[in-house]
């Protein structure tokens, strides 16, 4: 990606940053992927290892939102954020008015929900490396702060993506 564009920003927050947080988690154990991180010369990464990590962390990306979808959308259910129903049908001339709103709520939702997911197995990751659960410390602090604001603002974002989606259609349905 030479250029970030608005048709390339949502696949790029959406996934590539979440398969690179927990790519960076495996790092912890893996000699090869963590070369694919190091950016100081002499040991930066090769063109190639550039490319794998890109490719890998799309692939991973992916992953954590196909979990994401399993566990944090029907959390959301389940406490109160129904998915509504909605009948494309009525969508009408609004096609642009809804893509504008996946483009400034849903992408930002994917982010912060695979984000949530990620930095969890990050986190897991590391724990494990660590070899136990005790002590804890900032670290730990710090994720769960992270895990805090990556959880409501998912919140903030499906509820108004659902909120403005109903009202469009609704508004589509009367024309």
């Amino acid at each position: 990606m030479s250029t970030v564009t608005r048709d390339n920003f949502g696949p790029l927050i959406a996934y590539l940053i979440p398969g690179a947080t927990v790519l960076w988690g495996f790092s912890l154990f893996s000699p090869t992927l963590r070369s694919w991180f190091i950016t100081m010369p002499p040991d930066a990464p090769s063109i190639g290892g550039f490319l794998y990590l890109t490719v890998t962390s799309l692939g991973v990306g992916m992953v954590v939102s196909a979990v994401r979808w399993t566990i944090v959308d029907s959390l959301h259910r389940v406490t109160g954020i129904p998915t509504p129903s909605l009948d494309f049908s009525k969508l009408g001339k609004n096609v642009d008015a809804f893509n504008l709103l996946i483009n400034i709520h849903y992408v930002h939702y994917q982010f912060y929900s695979n984000e949530l997911v990620a930095v969890f197995m990050a986190y897991f990751c590391y724990r494990i490396r660590i070899g136990s659960l005790w002590p804890l410390g900032i670290p730990d602090a710090g994720f769960v702060l992270l895990e805090l604001v990556f959880y409501i603002t998912s919140r903030d974002t499906i509820s108004k993506y659902f909120d403005r989606s109903q009202q469009l259609f609704k508004h589509s349905s009367n024309r």
